[in-house]
């Protein structure tokens, strides 16, 4: 008899990012230190770009939806993963694992294109600045933010749906802190093939074409950037771009490492520890790196605070 597309396991142990017993309270310590720093660094920018009407354009749009979806996706993995670290058995149901990989998914493919936006809307600015308030208009501005949603919606749900038709017989330890895709693959007792073409076409498309355009952008930006007389502004622009390709380096190069090296390459240990950059602590870098610099943000963040003493 053909095994049904019902998962007969009900429920997954998550082993955590490390069973060493002397580790797991520093750790928790400072997982749960990035994590609060993540959620008030990423609300904060929120609220500074709802309350102030000077960061009402489309970079700041931009960035706000960039703080929504951190704010989010480390909400998906990073509890369970801080439960690890105090408890014996980190159970998950199996509609809990589920839930969490798609949730995860979205959030995380719609953040390769809201990048790819980002850096589209830096690239008019700096080399088109007289045609960007026409290319980025409020209703540009929404159809590309809302396409970034799009794919992470799409996308997300043609992962979880080809991990729901796999049958899980016995196995239910998932060698990680989260349910992610590979983890899930190796417990499968039926053919993993057809999810694996999946896979190596889907990340790689969410992986390749964001990443050459954001790189095609900044080489324009940079281009652009050497043309500055000032030597200030030069330093000024290299810095903040420098410090922009530094965090989208971060995020696909860890993304690349896990998810499209060979099978053979590398280890779990590995994959875990590189998952924890693109899901920790890149969201904790997004907030410093692409606004709480910026003086607009420090102005905001000034007028905000001196409003509440009144």
């Amino acid at each position: 008899m053909a095994l049904e597309n019902v998962s007969l396991v009900t429920e997954f142990i998550l082993v955590g990012l490390t069973d060493q017993p002397e580790l797991q309270i520093p750790l928790f310590l400072l997982f749960l230190m990035m994590y609060m720093i993540t959620e008030l660094g990423n609300l904060i920018l929120i609220i500074l770009i709802v309350l102030n009407s000077h960061l009402h354009t489309p970079m700041y749009f931009f960035l706000f939806n960039l703080s929504c979806m951190d704010l989010c996706y480390s909400s998906v993995t990073v509890p369970k993963m801080l439960m690890n670290f105090i408890l014996k058995r980190n159970l998950i149901s199996y509609v809990g694992c589920m839930t969490q990989l798609y949730f995860f998914c979205f959030f995380i493919i719609s953040e390769c294109y809201l990048l790819t936006t980002m850096a589209y809307d830096r690239y008019v600015a700096i080399c088109n600045p007289l045609l960007y308030k026409i290319v980025m208009s409020p209703k540009v501005c929404s159809y590309l933010v809302l396409g970034s949603y799009f794919m992470g919606l799409f996308d997300s749900m043609i992962h979880t749906g080809c991990i729901l038709r796999l049958t899980f017989c016995d196995k239910n330890t998932i060698n990680h802190y989260f349910c992610d895709l590979l983890p899930l693959l190796q417990l499968s007792c039926t053919s993993t093939y057809v999810n694996e073409m999946e896979m190596f076409i889907i990340i790689g498309k969410n992986i390749i074409i964001p990443t050459v355009t954001i790189f095609t952008s900044y080489s324009f930006i940079l281009s652009s950037i050497l043309h500055i007389r000032s030597t200030e502004g030069r330093f000024k622009a290299f810095s903040t771009c420098s410090s922009h390709i530094l965090a989208v380096s971060l995020f696909f190069g860890s993304c690349t490492f896990t998810y499209l090296k060979p099978s053979s390459a590398g280890s779990v240990n590995e994959e875990k520890v590189s998952s924890v950059f693109y899901s920790i602590v890149v969201p904790m870098m997004n907030p410093l790196i692409y606004s709480l610099r910026n003086k607009d943000v420090k102005s905001a963040l000034k007028k905000t605070f001196t409003m509440k003493k009144f």
